[in-house]
């Protein structure tokens, strides 16, 4: 619940602020908000938070992605929160917020083993269109301005590892997804290990 809760917060709020600001995505580097320095702020302290629940209930083997993932993003939104530049980039990021919400309401369907297949399926392609909305395109955006514009050094050459680290995380868990509600047969690898079961398939 506290996840989800984030997630509709974190997106709707980055959302917003984009809609009702878009001068800002004309200077990804230097753009300021307080709105969206607020929301870096918000979003830190949940993936603080979420990893000392991990840390704390023993989880750390079983969700070493979320681990990795929560510590990538806090060290990067640290290093935004402090210096105030790339906010934007991070407003960008979070609108997979957005997405997360309706892969929230998947894995509750699956959970829930109510008999919904009707649900079910409009969520699934509902899910898909989020995915390319709020997830790939504007990672796809910002991985294409920071090869292009950001001169890597600094805290620019920090911010494109955890970029490019990230890309790769997301295309893995887009390939689960797809695997998952699109091509069941596949589920199963090599080894018989059901992939639909993986943890970390909505962050």
């Amino acid at each position: 619940l506290v996840s989800f809760a984030h997630s509709v917060l974190a997106g709707l709020w980055a959302l917003f602020s984009l809609w009702y600001s878009p001068e800002l995505l004309s200077d990804i580097q230097d753009g300021y908000s307080v709105s969206g320095h607020l929301l870096v702020c918000f979003s830190s302290g949940y993936f603080i938070h979420d990893t000392l629940d991990i840390i704390f209930n023993h989880q750390s083997c079983s969700s070493w992605e979320y681990l990795v993932h929560h510590a990538m993003a806090i060290s990067a939104f640290v290093s935004l929160i402090i210096t105030g530049r790339f906010l934007v980039a991070a407003m960008l990021l979070l609108l997979v917020e957005v997405s997360n919400i309706f892969l929230t309401v998947r894995m509750l369907l699956k959970m829930s083993n109510v008999p919904s297949p009707a649900l079910y399926k409009a969520n699934k392609y509902m899910n898909l269109v989020m995915y390319f909305a709020f997830r790939l395109a504007p990672q796809a955006y910002l991985t294409w301005y920071f090869l292009r514009y950001v001169e890597v050094q600094g805290q620019g050459a920090f911010l494109m590892a955890n970029l490019l680290l990230l890309d790769a995380m997301i295309l893995m868990y887009f390939s689960r997804l797809l695997r998952s509600d699109f091509f069941p047969s596949l589920r199963k690898g090599s080894a018989g290990r059901d992939v639909d079961g993986e943890k970390f398939l909505i962050d």
